[in-house]
């Protein structure tokens, strides 16, 4: 995985794709697809075009094994997670990190010891992962 910055935003199927990716390492197509076709009914078309476009993004990387194609995943779960939680601080909290923050415990379901654990983890500073 490359450690430059970069800006992706996934799809919940294009998330589900990277998924397999990153648990599996390098896949082909049909393997990809068959694990979508259990957990999702996605076709193999689908998942065919989904790896493509992935691709052309700059998101996975091809290779030919005989007839197969093989993926892996060029950025990691890490990146895409940092990237898009920061379009959605910027375009619905107006770039404000702690309003992200503020909301979550407002309106999530938050168990007695979330808090304290929260806590915990932000006084060892960020993680970088």
């Amino acid at each position: 995985m490359t450690s430059k910055k970069r800006d992706i935003a996934l799809s919940e199927l294009q998330a589900a794709v990277m998924r397999v990716l990153w648990q599996r390492g390098e896949v082909s197509t049909a393997e990809v697809a068959d694990v979508l076709a259990g957990e999702r009914g996605i076709k193999h078309t689908t998942v065919a075009t989904l790896l493509t476009r992935l691709e052309k993004r700059g998101a996975v990387a091809l290779r030919r094994d005989g007839r197969q194609l093989i993926y892996r995943a060029l950025v990691s779960e890490s990146e895409v997670r940092r990237s898009m939680v920061s379009d959605l601080i910027a375009s619905l909290f107006a770039g404000d990190h702690k309003a992200l923050m503020a909301h979550l415990v407002q309106e999530g379901d938050t168990a007695p010891g979330d808090l304290d654990q929260l806590r915990r983890k932000l006084g060892k500073g960020k993680s970088h992962d």
